[in-house]
């Protein structure tokens, strides 16, 4: 048996024998997902991508879910919490952005935050990282920003990246993944990233996976580790990769992301 379900207990007086080195390693154990507890208002357009190590993807996926809903129609506004998303989706962002309004001291209303988005092609409008650092944010500050999000009209996109290595407040990342209506897990179905998932108090409304071929793991694995379902599938495609070094990935999404992506402009 391989992935989830692979425990098999020996009894004690069974009879210790030499290790075949001709065996392949066994496959590891996954551990079982605590109590799901999922809040129970979730009633916003607000899609927060997130997870648990570095390099899974959030980005990719983030960007992927902002053109798919500008395409059908939607103008999505997109928060950049990772610092990314800029050169992915090829616009400048080296202007103010979200740690500068959560850290202005003549505290600016919500128009303000939407004047300092800027443009992408193809609909959606993106409000970078910022210059200021989080230590500056103001706690009213931070939580007058999750409000507005979570009353916006349209879809909102956020790219919380890494949360185990992210320097935003908790009063800020809390909130978003834990009442967004689409809290999705960026993962792939690797052993060192699902064995954190039991220590994570939060848990995703469903998990974006990242296919990648010769893996062990398999969807029904990450299913029942996360405790949430395999809503997107995205594969490691070539032409993903090649559009996100390029920084055309707005210009030129592959048609295999927007597949997986599916309709944001269509979600809760």
């Amino acid at each position: 048996m391989s992935g989830v379900g692979a425990i098999a207990s020996v009894p004690a007086t069974a009879p210790v024998t030499e290790p075949d080195q001709r065996r392949s390693a066994p496959d590891p154990v996954l551990p079982a997902p605590p109590p799901l507890g999922v809040p129970a208002c979730r009633e916003n357009r607000m899609n927060v991508c997130w997870s648990l190590k570095g390099g899974a993807g959030t980005t990719v996926v983030a960007a992927g879910m902002a053109i798919a809903a500008a395409r059908s129609g939607g103008r999505p506004l997109v928060l950049d919490l990772a610092g990314d998303l800029p050169a992915v989706l090829g616009v400048d962002g080296a202007g103010p952005g979200v740690t500068d309004w959560c850290a202005a001291v003549d505290a600016p209303g919500p128009e303000a935050l939407d004047r300092l988005a800027v443009d992408v092609p193809g609909g959606a409008r993106l409000v970078a990282l910022g210059a200021a650092t989080w230590a500056d944010a103001a706690d009213a500050r931070v939580a007058a920003l999750v409000e507005h999000l979570r009353a916006a009209d349209g879809p909102v996109v956020v790219d919380a990246g890494n949360l185990a290595a992210s320097l935003a407040p908790e009063a800020l990342l809390g909130p978003l993944v834990d009442r967004s209506a689409r809290s999705v897990l960026v993962t792939r179905a690797c052993y060192l990233s699902l064995r954190r998932l039991p220590a994570q108090v939060r848990r995703p409304t469903e998990v974006a996976l990242v296919v990648e071929p010769g893996r062990a793991l398999g969807r029904a694995d990450v299913e029942a580790v996360v405790g949430s379902p395999v809503r997107m599938r995205i594969p490691l495609d070539p032409a993903i990769a090649r559009a996100v070094d390029a920084g055309l990935l707005a210009r030129r999404a592959p048609r295999a992301l927007l597949r997986a992506v599916g309709d944001v402009a269509s979600s809760p």
